[in-house]
């Protein structure tokens, strides 16, 4: 007998850099700096450490001179400012590197480094739905995708499921039934049609139309 193992999902490392606000930049660079330093995970890491302290050092006095308001200086403080994130970037490209070595500590080396891992895209549930249209007597319709490319066919009863009153098939995957009568509990199914034919019906939604 075999046996099979989910792979792991990637862990990924991503910057969370603060948005024009230098002195949080200042901060948040420099915490990552002191979580990397001496950290066994990353005993060399590209860039150096040290060019990261420099550019932070850099950006430290250029934002200060902003406060003088003299001409240029603002500038000067963008141009340090995008210097350290080039540094940052790189060094979040390392990191990943490092995490994607060992994949079942990656989440855990991506954190001790100061930086932070991407949460997984929340993906809408899979779920058929109907619900009252805006005008009495329809109902929305809406399934969830099949395929890239897939046709949808829509269905309801007006007898309680024994015989099925095929609406439409449409390539969206969702629909409006019309010239329903307001007041009854009606049943609706769709099945999705793709290039390897159709699909089971799916189990019947019922809703009182409006």
């Amino acid at each position: 007998m075999s046996s099979s193992t989910k792979p792991l999902r990637r862990a990924t490392a991503v910057l969370k850099l603060p948005d024009h606000k230098t002195p949080q930049w200042i901060t948040y660079a420099s915490s990552i700096v002191r979580a990397m330093k001496e950290n066994p995970s990353f005993p060399a890491p590209v860039p150096p450490l040290a060019d990261v302290d420099a550019a932070i050092a850099d950006l430290v006095e250029a934002q200060t001179a902003t406060l003088t308001k003299a001409v240029g200086t603002v500038s000067n403080r963008n141009d340090k400012r995008a210097v350290l994130k080039s540094l940052l970037q790189r060094l979040c490209s390392h990191v990943q590197a490092v995490a994607d070595a060992t994949p079942e500590n990656a989440a855990s080396i991506i954190e001790s480094s100061g930086m932070s891992v991407k949460k997984p895209r929340p993906y809408p549930p899979r779920v058929f739905s109907a619900r009252s249209g805006r005008v009495s007597g329809t109902v929305d319709l809406v399934a969830p995708q099949a395929a890239g490319r897939a046709g949808y066919e829509w269905a309801y009863s007006v007898d309680g499921g024994k015989t099925w009153i095929v609406w439409t098939t449409t390539v969206q995957t969702r629909v409006t039934i019309t010239g329903l009568t307001p007041g009854q509990r009606l049943p609706f199914r769709y099945r999705a049609v793709t290039k390897d034919g159709r699909g089971d019906w799916s189990d019947p939604v019922a809703l009182i139309v409006d």
